[in-house]
């Protein structure tokens, strides 16, 4: 039986793929500027990955939910916000200056204790590229964004999926980073749109439920660039099935070392963390 000096050390491959989720959510506020930024600084660091929601005038808005999650954010009026009553908040009411007035990081988040509370806004994708951009000219950084939507909330809580998935197209080619940027979703209806009218753009399938790969793959109708499941759902099995169609697999929320070093030794093509400062933490094993 092998002790602890004799484990193997874990190697980290050439170019593998670390993501920071929401920016790094368990440091800062998360899908905020300084979320990404401070994402940034830890080299290893390759991708920002966020979500995107629409406001009333029709820009295209750095959230997880399309409305104001109570437990991050405060209204306008600096007021809690009822739980009830957090999605008669839709984003797609309020207009990019109406949505500056909420607050969404000076009461932190109660399952990220480490996370830096500040005040901060839900920014629109063009603030969020052009600070990266101003911060970091000389650093080639990538892009993961999901687009959020569900059937039921099409034409309420977010535009019709034909409009949203043509409104994030056109917002990427004008910010020029549609070369160095995937997109996702658990919704396979925009995939599989931006298949037939955008096949340049890479495209990545969000997987949370236990169907399996063929069955995931088959109601997509056709194979992704990236296989994005739960880390639970990892197995070198799965790795190895979707290696051998030429699919990427990028794990999310992996959040401990351990879970890390896990899915290394698997084979992943890359990891989705809220915690990018624990990457140095691998390094040292």
């Amino acid at each position: 039986m092998e002790n602890a000096s004799q484990k193997k050390p874990v190697t980290i491959p050439a170019g593998f793929d670390w993501q920071g989720h929401r920016g790094c959510r368990g440091l800062m506020p998360e899908n905020t500027i300084p979320a990404f930024l401070h994402a940034l600084e830890f080299p290893d660091v390759k991708t920002l990955e966020l979500d995107l929601a629409v406001s009333k005038d029709g820009q295209l808005i750095v959230s997880h939910e399309p409305w104001f999650n109570h437990a991050i954010c405060l209204d306008a009026s600096g007021q809690p916000i009822a739980e009830e009553k957090e999605e008669t908040l839709l984003i797609h009411q309020f207009t990019v200056a109406e949505i500056r007035a909420f607050d969404c990081g000076s009461i932190g988040n109660t399952r990220f204790p480490d996370q830096h509370k500040q005040r901060a806004w839900k920014p629109t994708l063009e603030e969020v590229v052009h600070a990266v951009k101003e911060k970091y000219p000389d650093r080639e950084v990538f892009w993961n964004i999901e687009i959020k939507s569900k059937p039921e909330w099409d034409g309420v809580q977010t535009p019709p999926i034909d409009s949203f998935v043509a409104l994030v197209v056109d917002n990427l080619k004008a910010l020029g980073i549609e070369k160095n940027c995937n997109l996702q979703s658990f919704d396979i209806r925009p995939l599989q749109i931006l298949k037939q009218t955008a096949p340049e753009i890479k495209l990545a399938l969000l997987v949370e439920n236990i169907w399996g790969l063929s069955s995931n793959l088959n109601k997509l109708g056709f194979q992704p660039d990236i296989y994005s499941p739960y880390h639970q759902l990892v197995s070198q099995g799965l790795v190895q099935k979707c290696h051998e169609k030429g699919i990427k697999v990028i794990p999310w929320t992996v959040n401990d070392t351990t879970t890390m070093t896990s899915m290394l030794g698997m084979g992943v093509d890359g990891i989705i963390t809220d915690y990018p400062n624990l990457i140095q933490e691998i390094h040292k094993n």
